[in-house]
């Protein structure tokens, strides 16, 4: 009898029951954990800031001992460092609008007050294209006439200068000379916009250069 009983509380239904119940609330408490924790992680890298994705390629090729690096079109200055040569260079002077826009300019008659400008460009080392910008630009100031005066503002001559009386500087017959006026007018658009295109594109902008 003891025996039957020893073994009847060991298989009892009840107990066997309470344990099924706790293991299985055991490994659901354990589901829950993982997929908690899970969560957390994805919820963290999305949180965190991405790198930007770099290609790495290697070491660049050192120039070799005095070697010079060319930037631009024009050198301006050379700088040596750590026994290289490295010269600076800056684009030059450009028109700011296409030239190809303007009609290009015939050949000037001689003796003419175009053929004077004409020379003049070229002793500057300038060519057709800043000629025929330079013929447009004035043939809407003054037509190329020496007497050409406005009114309203004061300008005179070929290069319309304003006043007139500040072509003295190249020369004291500028009221009547083409060649003073020319001369003048050159160096007003070198020194303002360094060529007569970027002159006639600024003219084309505003209306006055």
């Amino acid at each position: 009898m003891s025996g039957s009983r020893s073994d009847a509380v060991h298989y009892s239904p009840r107990r066997h029951a309470v344990r099924a119940q706790r293991q299985g609330r055991a490994r659901y408490l354990l589901s829950l954990l993982a997929v908690t924790v899970s969560f957390g992680l994805v919820a963290l890298t999305l949180a965190q800031p991405r790198m930007p994705a770099v290609a790495v390629t290697g070491d660049p090729p050192r120039p070799h001992h005095g070697q010079t690096v060319a930037l631009s079109a024009v050198t301006v200055d050379t700088v040596t460092r750590d026994g290289f040569s490295v010269t600076k260079r800056q684009p030059p002077r450009v028109a700011a609008v296409p030239w190809q826009g303007v009609p290009r300019a015939a050949a000037p008659d001689p003796g003419t007050a175009q053929a004077i400008a004409y020379r003049m460009l070229q002793a500057r080392g300038m060519g057709a294209d800043q000629y025929s910008c330079l013929v447009a630009l004035w043939n809407h100031e003054s037509h190329w006439n020496v007497y050409a005066g406005n009114p309203v503002s004061g300008a005179y001559g070929i290069p319309q200068a304003l006043p007139g009386s500040k072509m003295a500087s190249a020369g004291p017959n500028w009221q009547s000379d083409a060649t003073t006026q020319i001369t003048w007018g050159l160096g007003y658009i070198s020194g303002r916009y360094g060529t007569p295109c970027a002159a006639l594109a600024h003219w084309q902008a505003s209306n006055w250069y």
